[in-house]
């Protein structure tokens, strides 16, 4: 037994050593051989092999963020009356499902347009590519990953924006206007904001930096749900000779799994934002992600404890929510202590957000206004003070962050102004007091329900 086992040491030790040997001489050889095939880049016996690594983790993180639409559904519905759970699934759905066709269509030529060839300035608006060429090229570039990998990857990216916007205006949007609106957003403004940064655009010409999302994904969905709730209105009987009357979720258990879902899909978020399997960041950034997550949790448990007098279940689930916003800019740049530092301010932030916003009379059921608009302006300045990284500035964060916001706040409410003044964005009154479950789809979530009150 003791051979065997001394046997198994040895054979880990020397992968261990292939492995690093492999990632060394990866770069070396991506920059010096002209890769024009896929077969030519599969017979390079060192770079294809870490080529096949990178490859698989891009997909896994794909799929992860997948998953994270779930948890938006079980959240979104569990922070919402249940007469209304099945419009809140079925918008998950299309939102889903529409994004990666419109990404496919027009996105994701439009985010990342190639600023070396005029040819790829005419794609703009176009569809993805479907010769084999596209593989062989990006592999010949980047040495990291397949065409068809990175557009699945910043297609899963792609919707989030419009889920983003689908909680905060629960309850009483009318469905095809609503549809209309996403489609619009997710196929056209996200990716003209995300080509700022991600495609090499200004922001990027700046210095500005955004990892994974905090403003180009998060600021721009949250202030464009703060455009849309402002058009759309409150919810009837939410605010009554103004005082704020709660109208309370049906399902915290609903809501709990969702935010849990949405924790592991961000490590794919965060993680495969790396663009590689590389051992040192991706480890890096699962644990900035965790630990910026579960300081978001505490600090919201205490401030609502001491705030709010009571420790407030939903504001703890939003506190994880505002750590991973606020981390994901600067993910793989921050120590493990500038992580915590902005996950507690992040925690501390959405619960005085959410307060404030209700006081003003904004209608957010499901507080994604302050979660991810607030919180993703606070993470992506954060960058520029806890940044490892010298060129980081908070100057240049700032008027980036800025950017997304005040770019989604005003194409929403025009979009949104549009939609209202033609097919209509909100559902009558008899609608909204039956439940859209019913008015929109003619369908409960759960049988033998009956709504009595609310």
């Amino acid at each position: 037994m003791g051979t065997m086992q001394t046997t198994r040491l040895r054979f880990a030790s020397l992968l261990v050593v292939a492995i690093a040997i492999l990632g060394g001489a990866t770069q070396a050889l991506a920059e010096e051989i002209k890769i024009t095939s896929m077969e030519g880049f599969q017979s390079m016996p060192l770079v294809y092999p870490k080529f096949m690594i990178d490859n698989l983790w891009i997909l896994i993180s794909a799929a992860f963020v997948f998953i994270m639409h779930l948890g938006f559904a079980t959240l979104e519905s569990g922070l919402t009356r249940q007469k209304n759970t099945v419009n809140i699934l079925f918008k998950n759905v299309f939102i889903v499902s529409v994004g990666i066709i419109t990404y496919a269509l027009t996105g994701f030529n439009t985010m990342y347009p190639d600023p070396g060839d005029f040819n790829g300035y005419l794609a703009i608006l176009g569809p993805i590519g479907f010769g084999g060429d596209e593989v062989a090229n990006l592999t010949a570039n980047y040495a990291d990953y397949t065409y068809w990998s990175d557009f699945i990857f910043q297609a899963m990216f792609a919707a989030t924006a419009a889920t983003i916007v689908s909680g905060a205006v629960a309850e009483r949007v009318k469905l095809t206007g609503f549809m209309i609106y996403a489609t619009i957003l997710v196929a056209f403004l996200y990716p003209i904001a995300g080509s700022w940064k991600w495609g090499g655009g200004w922001l990027d010409a700046m210095g500005f930096y955004d990892f994974a999302g905090s403003s180009i994904v998060h600021a721009f969905g949250g202030f464009s749900a703060l455009a849309c709730v402002l058009v759309l209105g409150p919810r009837r009987g939410k605010y009554v000779d103004g005082q704020v009357r709660p109208i309370l979720g049906h399902s915290m258990p609903l809501a709990t799994i969702g935010v849990f879902l949405l924790w592991l899909g961000w490590f794919g978020f965060n993680g495969g934002s790396v663009l590689s399997a590389d051992p040192t960041l991706v480890s890096l950034v699962f644990v900035t992600t965790s630990l910026a997550a579960a300081a978001g949790a505490l600090a919201s448990i205490f401030t609502s404890m001491i705030y709010l007098k009571k420790p407030d279940v939903s504001m703890a689930l939003n506190g994880i929510l505002a750590g991973l916003v606020g981390i994901t800019a600067g993910a793989d740049s921050v120590t493990w202590v500038g992580a915590i530092l902005i996950g507690l301010v992040a925690g501390c932030i959405v619960v005085f957000a959410i307060v404030i916003i209700d006081r003003i009379q904004i209608d957010d059921p499901v507080g994604a206004i302050s979660v991810h608009g607030v919180c993703g302006l606070w993470g992506t300045i954060a960058v520029g003070i806890f940044s490892t990284n010298p060129e980081h500035s908070v100057g240049t964060q700032i008027v980036g962050t800025l950017s997304y916001a005040l770019f989604a706040f005003v194409a929403s409410m025009i979009l949104a102004s549009v939609v209202k003044a033609t097919i209509g964005l909100r559902v009558s009154a008899e609608e909204e007091e039956e439940g859209l479950d019913m008015g929109e789809h003619g369908q409960p979530a759960y049988a033998d329900f009956q709504h009595i009150n609310n």
